[in-house]
């Protein structure tokens, strides 16, 4: 069998590309070997196998900074397996787990647990992030202590996850150990005192007061851990940004040189609680308003919000009637932010006045999360991995949840038209995916 494999007639798209052209790839080392653009002669592909695209678009496949698979202990509702064929599915090849299982991954054995098993399993790489405190309980850092070169290649990212760390001082030392270690920090900015308040509200069908709540819930601790940064120096990452007064934050502690990315997610880039047929839905952050909506749109495209993290977040029906926080979102995350962002909105959406590119779509989804995670992916170049995405922007198509592969079949976008399909997804020049079947 040849190492050689071309992939032709295809679109060409990364944040820096978007031609007609080739792709050669060795099967060996799984690299990019060479990018061929326009009419530009692709060199002796005599022996090589061919992959003829058929004029789709071919792309560096997805990077997700934020994705729950509920393992261990929570495998009911997801399970690596599930997980990794539902990332596929929706063109992820590389994701960083939260450490909310049970127990809590706050240990490098239970990391490299999962980081193996997924690695047997073959279809994506997945780094698993470790708590800041052990198990949660917002006390004990010292589980940070000895993580060694080998293991911090691995284990790039340190979490509460769905918490905050209440105690300043605490969150502050395992900032410190972070910036030591070079890991990235990432953070749900939210007020613990807060919450229960707003749950009471919302409980008492009090919307208006359990948003406001909310809100100060995030902006108030968003500057808060972003303070903590620039003292520890350390890179803290925002996850799921999600109002206006918090990415004026960040805007302003990039101005200031303090070390943050952010991101945002699929469901808070198209959707707003205002929609028609939306409303309140039970996820943390939760959705808000049309005028944050359109914040987080524009902190996407002005630079100051760095990629999208899909905060998959897959629950049972009944763990999602009794008020369980979260959607199922890595199959749709493409479609979801291609409708939004590149298409400009379906018809249940507001259109959009400006739109971006799919290069620049390209770069949140894929090259910009490489960046954070310091990897060799998301996109087109030499030398690169070959984890590719084969999709269809143009591709209509009706949601339906029954078909994820996921566990979690919970969505607010199920039977929505959306725009743009998953065709094939390819790591280091193995197809692990194509439409209608998952492989692995």
């Amino acid at each position: 069998m040849s190492s050689k494999i071309v992939f032709k007639n295809a679109r060409l798209v990364d944040e820096s590309i978007d031609s007609m052209g080739s792709l050669l790839v060795d099967s060996k080392s799984g690299l990019i070997k060479k990018v061929f653009l326009n009419d530009e002669a692709i060199e002796d592909v005599s022996e090589a196998t061919l992959i003829d695209c058929k004029g789709h678009t071919l792309m560096p496949s997805f990077v997700d900074m934020h994705t729950h698979f509920r393992d261990p202990g929570q495998t009911q509702k997801e399970d690596l397996n599930s997980g990794l064929h539902a990332a596929v599915a929706g063109g992820y090849t590389t994701v960083v787990a939260m450490p909310n299982t049970s127990p809590v991954i706050s240990s490098i054995a239970a990391a490299e647990s999962n980081i193996k098993r997924a690695k047997k399993i073959g279809l994506a790489d997945l780094y698993q992030s470790m708590s800041i405190t052990k198990n949660f309980e917002g006390k004990d850092t010292s589980h940070l202590d000895n993580l060694s070169e080998l293991e911090k290649n691995l284990i790039k990212v340190i979490s509460e996850d769905g918490h905050d760390v209440l105690d300043a001082e605490k969150m502050l030392e395992g900032m410190q150990k972070a910036a030591v270690k070079g890991l990235v920090v990432a953070c749900h900015c939210e007020d613990p005192k807060l919450v229960p308040l707003a749950r009471k509200a919302r409980n008492s069908c009090d919307y208006v007061k359990a948003e406001i709540l909310l809100h100060k819930a995030e902006d108030t601790f968003t500057e808060r851990n972003l303070q903590l940064a620039k003292k520890a120096g350390c890179h803290i990452h925002i996850c799921h940004i999600s109002t206006k007064q918090s990415i004026e934050s960040v805007r302003c502690a990039k101005e200031n040189g303090i070390h943050v990315t952010s991101e945002a997610t699929p469901h808070h880039l198209g959707l707003s609680y205002e929609m028609q047929g939306i409303g309140h839905q039970l996820v943390n952050p939760p959705l808000r308003n049309e005028k944050d909506r359109l914040a987080v749109i524009a902190g996407l495209k002005n630079g100051t919000i760095d990629c999208i993290g899909t905060d998959h977040a897959p629950h049972t029906l009944q763990d999602k009637q009794n008020g369980a926080c979260g959607f199922t979102g890595i199959e749709l995350s493409f479609a979801v932010c291609n409708t939004t962002l590149v298409y400009g909105g379906a018809d249940w959406q507001p259109k959009l006045k400006d739109v971006i590119s799919l290069s620049n779509l390209s770069k949140l989804m894929s090259a910009n999360p490489a960046r954070i995670l310091g990897i060799k992916k998301g996109q087109l170049k030499e030398g690169y991995y070959a984890d590719l995405v084969l999709v269809d922007p143009e591709k209509e198509f009706k949601v339906n949840s029954a078909n994820f592969k996921s566990k979690g079949t919970y969505t607010p976008f199920n039977k929505r038209k959306l725009y743009g399909k998953v065709l094939e997804t390819w790591k280091a020049g193995i197809r692990v995916f194509a439409e209608k079947k998952c492989l692995g």
